[in-house]
């Protein structure tokens, strides 16, 4: 998923939904195309007129789900899908999106920072093969052995966070440079590859994990 990502939907129309699930392509900084999910997060003030224009306008580019955060009132989503009715969601209900997100998302998730980063991380995780952050480190583990750069423990430790690092750069789909993948493979600070690690599960951007 993506934050504030814009997307031209046509020549003359370009929207940038709050958060989304955004499609490989891009054009001169915006993606091509309507992205499959988006999000959007209405507190008070809304416009709500706009904000019917912009679901209108994402559904008929193609976009399969818009989901509406209410931030005013009791917790809720409301759903919109291209010819059906709006449905409405409450803070105990499951939001799902077939073909998109593999696991079901609990409505509430999207008002926690701590449960939304963790519904994230699982399907970011799952939609390339694996069940948890731990299986990650266990291939990046993998990968150190048979490299055999392991010479010693605490080399083998740090090879292991060097590799899950790379392992989750590549499930993420972020492409690096060779400056900063000679950065990584450079590093001898368990503390500093932890902290990349990190960031790297919910990073857009090398910039998110390594600065500029």
């Amino acid at each position: 998923m993506v934050v504030d990502a814009g997307f031209e939907l046509k020549e003359d129309t370009m929207r940038a939904p709050d958060v989304s699930v955004a499609p490989p392509k891009k054009n001169h900084g915006w993606f091509l195309g309507a992205p499959p999910l988006a999000v959007e997060y209405a507190d008070r003030g809304q416009n709500e007129a706009d904000l019917q224009k912009k679901i209108k306008e994402l559904l008929a580019a193609g976009t399969r789900y818009v989901w509406v955060v209410r931030l005013i009132g009791p917790q809720r989503v409301e759903v919109y899908a291209k010819g059906k009715t709006r449905r409405i969601l409450s803070a105990t209900d499951l939001l799902e999106a077939p073909g998109i997100l593999r696991n079901s998302i609990p409505v509430h998730a999207l008002f926690d920072a701590d449960a939304a980063y963790r519904v994230t991380l699982r399907n970011l995780l799952q939609r390339k093969g694996y069940d948890s952050l731990e299986m990650v480190r266990q291939e990046g583990e993998s990968e150190g052995r048979t490299q055999g750069k392991a010479e010693r423990k605490a080399e083998g430790s740090l090879e292991a966070r060097i590799n899950a690092l790379f392992t989750t750069l590549r499930v993420r789909g972020i492409d690096v440079d060779a400056e900063t993948r000679s950065r990584i493979r450079d590093c001898r600070d368990e503390g500093q590859l932890e902290a990349w690690l990190a960031k790297a599960v919910v990073a857009t951007r090398p910039v998110d994990i390594f600065g500029s």
